[in-house]
């Protein structure tokens, strides 16, 4: 539809997490509080299926979400804008598809009726014959020709999907798109035969066109109603089967709260009317489904991919706001929210064996539900849960001994709600079993809850030659409504409100009106040791960037620079939450974290009105080195975990075909360490890649345990990291490190600095604005004209041959087109052009307003030691630029070292 605190601890064998009992209570005591999840992994239920995290509109424009996000996310289907489209700015099924299919991508959904701008198409009424099209670019002239008008749109969007598209044959066309709704053919018993003989009609036109092509049969989706319509469902099936134009997916929309409950019927009630009609069963595809309460959000989110994954269909996320963002299940440009995490989750089952799983509950809303699910191959059993309030007790049977032997390694981990546009880091392991005995292939195990918006990854392994470790790195977090506030209202925020239009706050409150000088929030901690700690707010400022303090035991305060978030209607506006990062010295002990909208507690900061939801504080001293265990990276090509004595739950890597994928977290664009711990058979090397450009060949010079790193520069949010070795490697985790100190090697260039040709110009933005610009300084009007251009001379750091990453600062809040509801957004382009060189180019995001400001690297290969860079777009305006950062992909040589 077009519509509208935890910290964690070390903690292994029996011992599962720290609590408020020294000794556990018995079993009967803990069933009698806690929700109880069983989990058979002897009782397959089918092939991973892995097709409910598709979306509607989730792609804009190339690189809109980036490929990392994209491959990341495991994306398998999502529905966009025809060619010629007009429905929207973005989207064009054809500018995306390379992005879609470049890994996981294997249905392409496009919606024929987007050919019109205007919502309900056409005005809400089947067009007839007034116009005449021209079917080389579909523009039309307004005289009749004989030709229904619809009928010519179909055409010339099958024509340009057969003709221009590199895989024609991954895509599905939907003819009609909520035809019950305001589109067309809502009055059934008025406009039945109509619809039905429009169907034929489209759907002949199609097969026409591709045949033509010799394309062979083309696929076809339908009906697209907005919800199950079982009188409907039924004509429809009647007369497609009798007249051969049977729908080679069934498509309808579950959306709403009370769906989490009724789904499961309304497929049984379809798949008993395929029955009752001769039909072999069509594959579905719920081409929309959940409210805005469900996206961003995991434990919401694993509810609906439970029930999809449960009856083998495909599912895409509905698109409530603006194209490009994966419906609000990514964060700003290149970075995971909660949401994104709980898809890569999904996704990382490919391969896998789904098993059967029993809730407390079927068919219940808002409740504790799960997937489980086995990979033979790699002996790596899954179970991902959430939405319930009380703590879980999982109740595992059916590790078969012949598979996982007489012990299993258990790790838990945690995604937490972290707001439609706010950063999640990677998720953390909160609970481990080192070693634990099956008992008859069973093992039991509690986990506290942190909140029922929270979801959790349950990784199950013969037992590893590694120490698993819960919390790793020391962090803890409060939610806003638990500090001490003054001048501050809690709020609640009911997750079934409005009818579930709105984004949810975790701990379902959240705090607002922190809009006078005396307000704040305190919070008090007690942190290990003296060192640097990432404090990061949970929080939304509404359509403008803002401004808080943050006092450390009542002084030396540090500003805390809020982007803009989204700020649209009442459902949205405070609700779409962000988040802001700030780093400050702390030493051991206890202090007070006061944020206050007031560095003087009598002037407000600017844009201080901004609501709160959770604090969290991490200690990032060493730099926060975060691993990801073999155990949990992806396989492709016959690289999978091996168990072989002393390389137990290490990866297998050998051949040129092998691959492991990893996706690694930055929290800023800059220099990490990336280290791979692996074992060699003898001497050997690897290729490691990073975001699709080869950076290292890593190399151990004869057998034995090694860690070899490369300092690379990362981009910020997720990075996308692939290991090969032809020679072989047996590979035991990857680890990202901050390396701060390596960034000056980065050369930044304030974009008002810069060399100006034509109309770009210098915008100064008002520290009222609270615009986040550094130096509230940057450059407007660049491209829209070859002439419009600013440069960049090159210099000392990047200033010889090389490959770069160039980290563009920048603003974007165009809109293009009218539309009631959904903001029309634009990605810009920009060029970066070598000088006697290459060029290069990205698309840039929304930024949602004029002043506020996010980054984007786009990766460049210099060819000359001193062409100057010059920035433009010829066809049309750029975004507003603060400032361009330039820095070497990696420094130094990689290094190989004994463990």
């Amino acid at each position: 539809m077009h519509t509208f605190v935890r910290r964690t601890a070390a903690l292994t064998g029996l011992t599962l997490a720290a609590t408020t009992t020294p000794i556990p209570p018995p079993a009967e005591a803990a069933a009698a509080t806690n929700d109880v999840l069983s989990v058979d992994f002897a009782r397959t239920t089918g092939a991973f299926r892995g097709g409910a995290t598709g979306t509607l509109y989730g792609f804009g424009d190339e690189g809109a979400p980036t490929q990392a996000l994209i491959n990341g996310a495991h994306i398998t289907n999502t529905s966009q804008k025809a060619p010629y489209g007009t429905q929207h700015p973005s989207g064009d099924a054809i500018k995306v598809e390379d992005g879609f299919f470049h890994k996981h991508g294997k249905d392409m959904y496009i919606y024929v009726q987007d050919y019109y701008p205007d919502w309900p198409y056409h005005g809400g009424r089947r067009p007839g014959d007034s116009r005449t099209y021209r079917q080389a670019d579909g523009t039309y002239t307004d005289t009749p020709n004989g030709v229904w008008d619809y009928l010519e749109v179909v055409e010339f969007v099958a024509e340009a999907v057969a003709t221009t598209s590199a895989r024609p044959r991954d895509y599905v066309f939907i003819p009609f798109n909520e035809p019950d709704g305001g589109n067309w053919y809502a009055d059934w018993h008025g406009l039945r035969e109509t619809f039905l003989a429009d169907w034929k009609a489209s759907y002949d036109m199609i097969q026409k066109v591709y045949a033509r092509h010799g394309l062979g049969h083309a696929r076809v989706g339908g009906p697209g109603d907005t919800r199950w319509q079982p009188e409907r469902s039924a004509d429809f099936l009647r007369y497609a089967k009798s007249n051969d134009v049977l729908p080679d997916v069934f498509i309808w929309h579950e959306l709403g709260i009370d769906n989490l409950g009724t789904f499961r019927s309304h497929h049984a009630a379809y798949r008993q009317l395929e029955k009752d009609l001769g039909i072999d069963p069509i594959h579905v595809n719920i081409t929309e489904w959940g409210m805005l309460r469900d996206m961003g959000t995991p434990g919401q989110l694993i509810q609906w991919l439970s029930i999809m994954e449960d009856l083998k269909v495909d599912g895409q996320t509905a698109y409530w706001n603006y194209a490009g963002n994966l419906s609000d299940n990514s964060a700003r440009v290149n970075a995971a929210n909660a949401g994104w995490w709980m898809f890569k989750w999904y996704g990382d089952l490919e391969g896998a064996q789904t098993v059967a799983v029993t809730p407390p509950a079927l068919d219940t809303v808002d409740t504790l539900q799960g997937i489980g699910a086995v990979d033979v191959a790699n002996k790596r059993a899954t179970v991902l849960y959430g939405g319930g309030s009380k703590p879980v007790s999982l109740r595992l049977s059916g590790l078969k001994p012949r598979l996982f032997g007489p012990r299993v390694d258990i790790e838990v981990r945690e995604i937490t709600l972290s707001g439609a546009e706010g950063v999640s880091g990677t998720p953390s392991v909160v609970k481990v079993l080192d070693g634990v005995r099956l008992d008859r292939g069973t093992v039991k195990l509690d986990v506290p809850t942190y909140d029922r918006y929270a979801a959790y990854q349950v990784i199950i392994t013969p037992e590893q030659d590694r120490a698993l470790v819960a919390g790793g790195v020391w962090t803890a977090s409060t939610e806003a409504e638990h500090t001490t506030l003054t001048s501050a209202t809690v709020y609640d925020q009911d997750p079934l409100g409005g009818g579930g239009w709105k984004f949810l706050a975790s701990g379902s409150r959240d705090v607002g009106s922190f809009n006078r000088p005396t307000s704040k929030a305190e919070w008090t901690v007690t942190v290990p040791r003296t060192g640097r700690y990432r404090f990061q707010v949970i929080g939304g400022a509404p359509g403008v960037p803002g401004r808080h303090a943050l006092f450390v035991d009542g002084a030396n305060p540090t500003i805390v620079q809020y982007a803009a978030n989204l700020a649209l209607g009442s459902h949205q506006r405070w609700q779409y939450r962000g988040s802001a990062e700030v780093t400050v010295p702390l030493t051991a002990g206890q202090h007070t974290l006061s944020l206050r909208a007031s560095l003087d507690d009598t002037s407000m900061l600017p844009n201080a009105d901004i609501t709160l939801d959770k604090f969290l504080l991490t200690d990032v001293t060493d730099g926060e080195p975060t691993s990801y265990p073999a155990s949990t990276l992806r396989f492709v090509g016959g690289a999978g975990l091996t168990y072989r004595p002393g390389a137990r739950g290490h990866a297998e890597i050998r051949g040129a075909k092998e691959r492991a994928d990893a996706y690694v977290q930055a929290w800023e664009a800059g220099y990490h360490d990336l280290s791979l711990d692996y074992r060699s058979t003898g001497a050997t090397s690897a290729k490691v890649t990073v975001n699709g450009r080869r950076v290292a060949t890593v190399a151990a010079p004869r057998r034995g345990d090694w860690r070899s790193t490369v300092r690379v520069h990362l981009s910020q949010g997720i990075n996308e990291v692939e290991i090969r070795s032809t020679r072989g490697i047996l590979l035991q985790q990857v680890t990202i490190t901050r390396v701060a100190e390596a960034d000056t090697a980065v050369v930044t260039v304030e974009a008002e600095d810069a060399v100006r040709r034509g109309a770009v110009r210098v915008v100064q933005y008002p520290d009222a604005s609270g615009s986040n610009a550094s130096g509230l300084a940057g450059l407007g009007y660049v491209g829209d004209g070859a002439a419009n251009t600013f440069e960049v001379p090159r210099g000392p750091g990047f200033d010889r041959p090389g490959h770069y990453n160039v980290t563009v600062t920048y603003a974007n809040a165009e809109l293009g087109g009218n539309h009631d509801y959904n903001p029309q957004v634009i990605d810009r382009r920009l060029n970066v052009t070598e000088t006697g060189g290459g060029s290069a180019h990205a698309y840039f995001r929304y930024t949602y307003a004029w002043n506020s400001f996010l980054e984007r690297t786009i990766p460049v290969r210099l060819s000359t030691a001193d062409g100057p860079l010059v920035f433009g777009n010829p066809d049309a305006y750029a975004p507003d630029i603060d400032k361009i950062s330039i820095a070497p992909v990696t420094l130094g040589a990689p290094t190989t070292v004994r463990r």
